[in-house]
């Protein structure tokens, strides 16, 4: 059984690295869910063992927060939001530096992956009709979107990953997650603004007037109560699921947005792709390999603990296999890590996600969203960014992780 664990493990991992099965229309969702299939259907798991091996309280949390970003996007905010940025009568630069910090903030607090999803079709028009290149403002929508939701517990899926099975509380971790973040954003903006030196304008001019989505008051005001009652709920033994779920409860119950609409918005794939590779990597926990491997690794003075050892693993695994699989297999494997360490895995992971335009979910959703208005933004084109916003932000985040005494060098 061990032989064909490995496998199938090595198979869905290969298809994480590579986005899709080669000739077939299978994405990653599918290819973890093929894998969990598999494990259940050759016995290496029985029904009970497969549901056992889910985080359901993880998948919780990605639900509730969906729901509530769903609340904000019907009610119009994000756009709102972009349109905002795109007409705010500031210098280009200025303006790129307002979209680093919305991009940024509202990441921090909702999915880093809802919000660049919303707001890039406006911006990209926005800032068309004032005569800017939408390109460069893009790279920085999702590099500030990778940052600032490093902040939070649950500003991405990883955080929330290893919040929950850490047992993280979101102030504590804000403490020691929130510098870094704000370095990193800094990072975002100034490598923008001197790539892209002189070619913010766009060559073409100005285009046509942007329409912009109404804002709906009421629901906004709605979304931002069911907010705050979110953030004082995380100061409360109340387990952290119970308190999302709570919320988006409370979103759900509505005269005017239609809960199909409200459930429409949720990211079904995400949490399937979550599930299944559960599944998968706690098949090959079972068999003892990984954790042989990683005390191997201890044994020889490189435990996971150590930044020179972790910053590069997660810099390499976020822009292969990808942030999330990655740390999904981390959380399995990784025997009783400190709070200081998994602050440290945080941080690494979700900062290597702006290395590539495939590292992170957020930048390949900019590029897809922006591509269906007319936007291309290349692979060259983001690296020229990514590269060097990643590297800088990195290193700031590793001297404040080890001057703050949560990692080892």
């Amino acid at each position: 059984m061990t032989a064909l664990v490995l496998t199938v493990f090595a198979l869905v991992y290969l298809g994480m690295a590579l986005g899709r099965l080669p000739g077939l229309q299978v994405d990653r969702t599918g290819i973890a869910l093929l894998g969990a299939i598999a494990l259940l259907l050759a016995g290496v798991m029985d029904d009970r063992a497969l549901v056992a091996a889910v985080d359901f309280p993880t998948l919780f949390i990605l639900l509730g927060l969906m729901v509530l970003s769903a609340q904000f996007e019907l009610a119009g905010f994000y756009g709102w939001c972009a349109d905002r940025v795109a007409r705010a009568r500031r210098s280009p630069e200025a303006l790129l530096g307002l979209v680093v910090l919305t991009g940024g903030a509202l990441s921090a607090v909702l999915a880093n992956d809802v919000v660049v999803f919303a707001m890039t079709p406006l911006l990209c028009a926005g800032l068309a009709a004032r005569g800017l290149d939408p390109r460069p403002y893009l790279i920085a929508l999702a590099g500030a979107a990778n940052a600032g939701s490093a902040a939070t517990l649950i500003g991405n899926p990883q955080n929330i990953l290893i919040g929950q099975v850490g047992g993280l509380g979101f102030w504590p971790f804000l403490a020691a997650c929130g510098v870094p973040a704000l370095l990193a954003l800094g990072c975002v903006y100034v490598t923008v603004a001197r790539v892209w030196r002189g070619r913010l304008v766009c060559p073409g001019g100005a285009g046509a007037p942007v329409a912009v989505p109404e804002l709906d008051r009421w629901q906004l005001g709605k979304g931002a109560l069911g907010t705050l009652a979110l953030l004082a709920l995380f100061a409360t033994p109340l387990p952290h699921e119970q308190g999302v779920l709570a919320v988006a409860a409370c979103m759900l119950v509505s005269r005017k947005l239609g809960s199909r609409r409200m459930l429409g918005l949720v990211d079904w794939h995400l949490l399937l792709l979550f599930a299944s590779l559960f599944v998968v990597t706690r098949a090959l926990a079972d068999t003892g390999l990984p954790g042989q491997v990683v005390g191997d690794m201890a044994a020889a003075g490189l435990p996971l603990e150590r930044l020179a050892v972790l910053a590069p693993l997660s810099l390499l695994a976020s822009n292969s296999i990808g942030n999330v699989p990655a740390v999904a297999l981390l959380m399995q494997v990784w025997p009783d890590p400190s709070d200081g360490a998994l602050y440290a895995l945080a941080v690494l992971s979700t900062l290597a996600g702006n290395l590539l335009l495939t590292g992170s979910m957020a930048n390949l959703i900019v590029a897809e969203r922006a591509a269906a208005v007319g936007v291309r933004l290349s692979f060259a084109e983001h690296a020229r960014c990514g590269i060097p916003m990643t590297l800088s932000s990195t290193v700031l985040a590793s001297l404040w992780l080890v001057g703050m005494g949560y990692v080892g060098v």
